[in-house]
């Protein structure tokens, strides 16, 4: 039955100078959505003479208890969202409850057309955002696959194995093998609930948006300031991981080709880290546009490489005087090489995966930025989690088959890189140099798209007003070379970044916190939205596109916070041992500490008075000047 009845809401539609409506069921959440344009009511609502001056708002109401009610839409056009039992696409057209609404607007001469959800889901990007409080500044040119692309290339696998292998190889090959398939088994679930979150809200603010959507008036404001700062500095602590280990990466070509007899020094490891920083803020810049082009040659790149390494490991090494291990040091066998209990020295070898894998919310920070975001940010994220923690796992079983067994010498290798030596003993010089270059290549292009990611989540938390000097950062750019891009923070990210990094001055053992300082300060970051829905925001929270189910989404949201606290207490232990002298401490405790905290105490004495968390941008025109 099709009824007309006044709503009240606000008329004509303030996201749009276009009289036009959307409409949201409030009903069936968990079944597939499907779509309907009526044009003929379409025109009605846009001004036709025929409308009668009053015909403002509409109700349909769909069969069994199935109302619709509708809201503003910028899009021009009257879509009418109701859900059905059957599958969108291919069944559609197979459900009667769908052809008898046909049939019965038909028959009124209303020239009616049925779509799938997913054939429509992009022209809504600019509404649901808009419904967010928000209207579209950034220039949406990212699909899918470009989304997953930013994950997988921040990822950078065999880069990222090679970069943190000394993280992992003191537990030996149990820990670097089934340290790795494990811990990446809880990170998949931590993405199964970071990606209900970002169906459902698809924004750039993502974290601290999402905090303060769901938590309750008392706490909102407070916990939302600390998820944005402690976003920000995971996302700037895991750029300096990256580029900290790109410097050593490029560094070890020279050690090999010397044979080990020249290695670098702190300084000079602290210069590379440094001229990469600012070489990705070049890029960031002036080479914005083409950033969706350079995820997907990093994809391919990344592929490449992964199964180049696992083809020629395998094959030179059987060639050497010691040739392979046996399958039984790859699968059972355990070391210890720290003064830590065995079984804990395996848990720390979960943060080689737990670094590697650290970067999923990188897809939330691009949803501005995405095409279908509420279907793109999900398939990102466990698309690139599922990529590393397989291919991952076949390509530590071929690092652990292919390594010298004296795992002691790999770890004080006098290339200074554990990896480098890997491929030393199994390719020889030529080799090793070869593909320590191209790896060092695809550890620069992860700090670039680290950085890109880091710039979006602090443009967002800057429009909401919550970094100092948000007035400034928050403009965009406008000159060709970087039109609608966020430059003021591509560059406040990699001062930062240049600025944190001075810890490496100190010694490699204080250089190494890098490696679990962007991980635990994510770990918080995403902890703190995924509580706030499952205990104060069930009853707020409605799926998107990507939705677990109603039977498993709360589950394994409580899998993925119990993970993370055992994550954030993971990344701040000692690697070597219990009561470490000042050179081997973990300084992450004392980074991250201090990042908190100052923010808490910030937030009380000076930003409670200002900081209301995310502010609505829809509707104020002149909201973000622009260069």
């Amino acid at each position: 039955m099709i009824a007309s009845q006044h709503l009240p809401f606000q008329w004509p539609p303030p996201v749009s100078s276009k009289p036009c409506l959307t409409g949201y069921s409030t009903s069936e959440k968990h079944c597939p959505a499907v779509w309907v344009y009526c044009r003929t009511l379409a025109a009605l609502l846009n001004g036709s003479s025929a409308a009668p001056p009053d015909l403002a708002t509409l109700l349909i109401v769909f069969d069994h208890e199935s109302p619709t009610v509708l809201t503003p839409l910028s899009s021009g056009l009257l879509y009418c969202r109701f859900y059905s039992p059957v599958r969108v696409n291919a069944t559609i057209m197979k459900d009667t409850q769908l052809q008898s609404l046909e049939k019965e607007l038909q028959g009124s001469d209303e020239d009616l057309t049925i779509f799938g959800d997913s054939e429509l889901a992009e022209s809504f990007d600019e509404d649901i955002l808009a419904t967010m409080g928000y209207k579209q500044e950034l220039e949406r040119r990212y699909s899918s696959l470009q989304i997953f692309s930013i994950a997988f290339s921040i990822m950078g696998l065999l880069p990222s194995i090679a970069a943190t292998l000394p993280l992992s190889l003191p537990a030996g090959p149990v820990g670097m093998v089934w340290g790795w398939f494990i811990a990446c088994g809880f990170i998949f679930v931590v993405g199964l609930a970071i990606s209900d979150l970002a169906s459902s809200l698809p924004t750039s603010g993502g974290l601290y948006w999402w905090t303060h959507y769901f938590a309750p008036e008392k706490f909102r404001r407070p916990l939302s300031f600390l998820v944005g700062y402690s976003n920000a500095i995971g996302l700037i602590g895991g750029t300096c991981s990256v580029d900290y280990g790109f410097a050593l990466m490029l560094l070890s070509i020279p050690s090999i080709v010397s044979d080990g007899k020249w290695t670098a020094s702190a300084p000079v490891v602290y210069g590379v880290f440094t001229g990469c920083v600012i070489a990705h803020a070049v890029v960031a810049t002036f080479a914005s546009k083409y950033m969706n082009k350079i995820q997907m040659a990093v994809i391919v790149g990344n592929v490449t490489m992964a199964i180049a390494t696992i083809v020629a490991l395998p094959i030179g090494k059987s060639r050497s005087a010691k040739g392979l291990n046996s399958a039984s040091y790859v699968f059972t066998h355990q070391e210890n090489h720290t003064a830590w209990p065995a079984g804990w020295a395996f848990m720390l070898a979960w943060l080689s995966p737990i670094w590697t894998i650290g970067g999923i919310d990188s897809c939330v920070h691009m949803s501005e930025e995405a095409k279908n975001a509420s279907k793109a940010v999900p398939r990102g994220i466990l698309g690139s989690i599922s990529g590393c923690w397989f291919l991952g796992f076949i390509t530590v079983c071929v690092i652990a088959l292919s390594m010298d067994p004296n795992v002691e010498a790999l770890i004080r290798s006098p290339l200074g890189q554990p990896m480098a030596q890997i491929y030393y003993d199994a390719l020889g010089k030529s080799g090793a140099v070869g593909f320590m270059v191209f790896m060092a290549c695809l550890q620069y292009c992860m700090g670039l798209s680290l950085l890109v990611a880091a710039s979006r989540q602090s443009w967002a938390f800057s429009r909401d007003g919550g970094l100092p000097f948000s007035s400034f950062f928050r403009v965009l750019g406008t000159r060709i070379h970087y039109r609608s891009q966020p430059i003021r923070t591509v560059w406040g990210c990699a001062f930062s970044a240049m600025i944190l990094g001075l810890i490496c001055l100190v010694n490699t053992t204080a250089a190494k916190a890098l490696f679990s300082l962007g991980p635990s300060g994510n770990a918080v970051a995403w902890a703190i939205p995924i509580f706030s829905r499952i205990v104060w925001g069930k009853h707020k929270f409605k799926p998107g596109s990507f939705y677990t189910g109603e039977l498993y989404s709360r589950p394994i949201a409580i899998v993925a916070l119990l993970y993370l606290i055992f994550e954030i207490s993971l990344c701040m232990f000692p690697l070597r041992g219990p009561s470490p002298p000042p050179k081997l401490m973990n300084y992450t405790v004392a980074v991250n500490g201090t990042v908190w905290g100052s923010c808490l105490l910030y937030y009380f004495l000076s930003a409670r008075k200002w900081f209301t968390g995310p502010k609505t941008t829809w509707n104020k025109e002149a909201q973000h000047p622009q260069e």
